[in-house]
């Protein structure tokens, strides 16, 4: 505690971290201060409808990335999640697209350049999703009387200017978290966005199991620990990597003086989950077509049970074709994003070998064949902990709102996203020669 405490009092002493920390909580409090401004022409006490109907499911999902700004018909309902959207098509796009790949590689003005692209492919999307989510507000249970001048276009063109500029806005907010900030801002605001749903749900869950002897004090205990289990695998998750030794035939380092290095050794840490939750949110958007080819065929007994199954998150079928999907992209996401061919160049470029294999292409076979094997346990490791909440329902009858945050994207994403915070905290420590918040190194090694 005393080394906690100290370490908290030398953040202090930096000039330069303590006004980005400042920064980015001043950033952070105006993006929740937003989240809370309803849309100008709704009736705020008229949405008791709205957030009944997303406390779960797909919906539920998307209000805790927004932070309850969803269910609130706020200025930011949108949240931050167009421009992730924009950010995956980009990326894609990258892949088949020659003058985005071309961009990709001329460095700094080639970012900037794609991310101005991805700034107006933002815009697009928030344009069309917009009008959507005001159309559909009637059907998740917001009245006709909650709209002060009604849904003529008087209502409509302003609260879409608006939507559109709350989005735009929070990209804005997170990209200054990222330049004057402690970094990571786009993924900062999605973590500050689920925390904020955090406390409700524990609330609702320590409420059934108390007041409807459903279990009791002894019964929450049971399950903050398993919660700490999880995001202790979620943590190993995300930090294991396999490391690839590489040596140099010849290096030249410079000490005071110049000399050369025979034989030296390093290593290619290769990530056992090198895609994040990417799959995960891929899966999720394929997971609406199960449901679509039901109602396609309603009036047969075949498309009731497909409506039936796949509308509950929580179901059995839905969760295994839903770890299946996860797999399957987790191969995908990570051949497209890991260019092992293009490490293998740029080691042979700078005189590097693995021990045992050739450079240029059986090095890059190498590495390819290391991937493959290294993403099928963390696939299925990504799976499990995607399908968890289900788990936990379905056996701890657990509340749906707090079961979410016993796996799936909102437990990977803040811990993905406290793990790069600590460590970009810990890296302005370590420069001015103070010890960091970690006490050992960023990566952790799997055989």
């Amino acid at each position: 505690m005393k080394k906690f405490i100290d370490t908290i009092s030398n953040i202090w002493k930096i000039e330069e971290l303590r006004n980005r920390i400042i920064i980015t909580l001043g950033l952070l409090l105006v993006y929740r201060f937003g989240c809370q401004i309803v849309l100008p022409g709704i009736d705020s006490t008229q949405l008791g409808g709205l957030a009944d109907g997303t406390d779960q499911g797909i919906f539920g999902l998307l209000n805790a990335f927004t932070g309850g700004a969803f269910a609130n018909a706020s200025i930011f309902a949108l949240g931050i999640m167009p421009y992730i959207s924009a950010s995956i098509v980009v990326q894609l796009m990258g892949i088949a697209i020659p003058y985005l790949q071309k961009l990709q590689k001329e460095g700094e003005s080639g970012r900037k350049t794609i991310n101005q692209i991805t700034r107006w492919l933002t815009i697009g999307i928030c344009i069309v999703q917009a009008p959507a989510y005001l159309y559909g507000l009637g059907a998740f249970g917001v009245p006709d009387t909650a709209f002060i001048l009604g849904k003529g276009l008087d209502f409509m063109i302003p609260a879409v200017i608006i939507l559109v500029s709350g989005c735009v806005f929070a990209m804005w907010l997170g990209e200054k978290i990222t330049d004057k900030g402690i970094g990571n801002g786009i993924s900062l605001l999605i973590m500050i966005g689920i925390i904020a749903t955090m406390p409700q749900s524990f609330v609702q869950e320590f409420v059934s199991r108390t007041t409807n002897n459903n279990g009791g004090l002894m019964f929450i205990l049971i399950e903050v620990i398993v919660w700490f289990l999880v995001i202790l695998a979620s943590v190993l998750l995300v930090m294991a990597t396999r490391q690839i030794p590489v040596q140099y035939a010849r290096r030249t380092a410079s000490g005071g003086y110049e000399k050369n290095v025979m034989g030296s050794r390093q290593y290619i840490p290769l990530k056992l989950n090198a895609s994040g939750v990417m799959p995960i949110i891929f899966a999720q958007a394929i997971m609406f077509v199960p449901g679509m080819i039901g109602g396609a065929f309603d009036d047969t007994s075949f498309g009731q049970w497909m409506q039936v199954q796949f509308s509950d998150i929580f179901g059995w079928a839905y969760n295994l074709l839903f770890a299946f999907l996860i797999i399957i992209f987790t191969y995908f996401y990570t051949a497209i994003t890991v260019p092992t061919n293009k490490m293998a160049d740029d080691l042979k470029r700078s005189g590097g070998f693995i021990p045992g294999i050739r450079p240029g292409k059986e090095t890059g076979d190498f590495l390819d064949k290391i991937m493959s094997l290294i993403t099928l346990p963390g696939s299925i490791f990504l799976a499990l902990l995607a399908v968890l909440p289900a788990i936990v329902v379905k056996l701890l009858d657990v509340q749906a709102g707090w079961a979410l945050f016993y796996g799936g994207t909102s437990l990977l994403i803040m811990v993905g996203v406290a793990i790069d915070t600590v460590q970009q905290v810990n890296s302005y420590l370590l420069n001015r020669h103070y010890d960091g918040l970690m006490k050992t190194g960023k990566n952790r090694k799997v055989a």
